[in-house]
């Protein structure tokens, strides 16, 4: 399925009211499905609830606008790249995403939402990983 701008939107707009309590289990579902990852993030996870959430916001704001979200991917990939995340993190990544889309969604997700948010986290994997991969473990700051 391609990218439903629509269904991506409506959905948000009944996950965003939940704030940062949709970051918060995000992160949670994260860590229990892998919890391998969890060596990549501070112990402490208020500010990167904070940016995970704008994050997605700018996602969702930008879908429309190719170059700025380009943009936006390509700097979160590189700087991805100083944490130490690796290409196949992603897909674990992805599936704590639609997980928590799903969850606080509610009435707004149905499987045409979940496939339009899989492509667009097709986008977002790719672009990010490819910035990633370019940018090399010392990432745009090293």
């Amino acid at each position: 399925m391609s990218i439903d701008p629509i269904l991506v939107k409506s959905s948000f707009a009944a996950v965003e009211p939940h704030g940062t309590e949709v970051t918060a289990w995000f992160y949670q579902h994260l860590f229990e499905q892998h919890p391998d990852v969890r060596v990549l993030f501070a112990e402490h996870l208020d500010d990167q609830q904070d940016r995970l959430f704008a994050a997605l916001g700018a996602l969702v704001e930008h879908l429309e606008d190719t170059d700025t979200l380009v943009g936006i991917l390509t700097d979160l990939g590189r700087r991805h790249a100083g944490y130490g995340a690796l290409p196949e993190h992603f897909p674990a990544v992805g599936v704590s995403l639609l997980a928590t889309l799903r969850h606080f969604a509610g009435d707004a997700w149905s499987p045409q939402a979940e496939a339009a948010w899989a492509a667009v986290y097709g986008v977002v994997a790719d672009t990010m990983g490819r910035a990633l991969v370019a940018a090399g473990p010392a990432g745009a700051d090293g």
